[in-house]
């Protein structure tokens, strides 16, 4: 993994959020790769709940002032930056006072989700890959964890599909387990076609449920890894049709020469 550059982006990371797979993962599958003398670059949402001055994150002026257009609206994108403790590893934060500045990531006080969950999708898609355009920083692999992340790789094939800087990218997603019950907002499929998208490209989006946003990460992936012992079986089978290489679930103490080699031989490739 030496000199590669990864970009882990993910929907939470420790320390930020508590402990589940995904963020476990998402810290653990970059400090393999740092400290295998790859190069790596992680990005998450700035939910209002993660505490910025236990964490001292700090705007990054240089990266924000953007304005993103969702739905036919700006929306501001601010980049704020934090380093792990001891790891000497830096994560990223898309932040914009409409879509994160509540005190919750994904759900309300009764478990609900939020109505814009599609469109803090949308934005946090575009927010990574306009900061690492900013960063003039161009990966080898981007290795997607959690739903809220998943439109990236859609998005970087089709809407930023021109952009040199992504040209040799690999797209690596994995699947877990950790979905949500119900839909989407019912209008998410126009959202994502008034960017551009071929309606055919994103058809199952008519209806937004976990396994049909999770099946548009898969088919605009060049690989996935199924990141929990059980996932829905409806993705079960559906990875059994894809002609992409997957990589089966891991134990966590068993992921890091699996995941470094299923890098190596199966999407640096």
């Amino acid at each position: 993994m030496k000199d590669k550059r990864i970009l882990y982006v993910s929907s939470e990371v420790i320390p930020y959020l508590p402990e589940t797979e995904i963020s476990s993962m998402s810290f653990e599958a970059p400090r393999m790769v740092n400290s295998k003398g790859g190069q790596i670059r992680i990005f998450m949402p700035r939910y209002g709940n993660i505490n910025e001055r236990r964490h001292q994150l700090h705007e990054v002026i240089r990266l924000s002032g953007m304005n993103l257009v969702i739905n036919d609206l700006d929306m501001p994108l601010i980049i704020k930056v934090a380093s792990i403790p001891k790891e000497r590893m830096q994560v990223y934060f898309i932040d914009n006072e409409d879509y994160f500045k509540r005190k919750a990531t994904l759900t309300d006080e009764d478990g609900n989700l939020f109505p814009d969950n599609d469109e803090r999708a949308i934005f946090f898609a575009k927010g990574v890959i306009e900061t690492v355009k900013k960063l003039n920083w161009s990966p080898d692999v981007i290795h997607v964890h959690g739903w809220l992340a998943s439109l990236l790789p859609l998005y970087l094939k089709n809407y930023y599909a021109n952009e040199p800087l992504f040209g040799h990218s690999k797209i690596v997603t994995s699947v877990y387990d950790h979905g949500y019950e119900g839909i989407l907002d019912k209008n998410m499929m126009g959202k994502v076609k008034f960017d551009g998208i071929d309606e055919e490209k994103i058809s199952v989006l008519e209806q937004p449920t976990y396994n049909n946003v999770m099946k548009v990460a898969i088919d605009n992936s060049d690989a996935v890894i199924v990141g929990s012992e059980k996932i829905p079986d409806e993705l079960v089978k559906y990875l059994e049709n894809v002609d992409q290489p997957v990589l089966e679930y891991k134990q966590p103490d068993e992921f890091a020469d699996a995941y470094e080699a299923f890098y190596q031989t199966e999407v640096l490739v």
